[in-house]
């Protein structure tokens, strides 16, 4: 796998970089954060329109 680093922004992890598959064909990642709104929840993070990786909110 070829990793390319990216910063989250936005959210309970706003500033974090975290390496991300380039080559996926569905880009996001759903990452444990102490700032999540759901107990034991996640925080999603995707790609925009422009590349820039987004908080979209949180999942169970």
């Amino acid at each position: 796998m070829t990793e390319e680093w990216v910063t989250l922004h936005g959210g309970p992890l706003d500033g974090e970089e975290i390496p991300v598959d380039p080559a996926d064909p569905q880009p996001g990642v759903a990452m444990v954060a102490d700032g999540c709104a759901i107990p034991g929840g996640r925080s999603w993070y995707e790609p925009d329109e422009t590349g820039r990786w987004r908080w979209t909110g949180d999942t169970p």
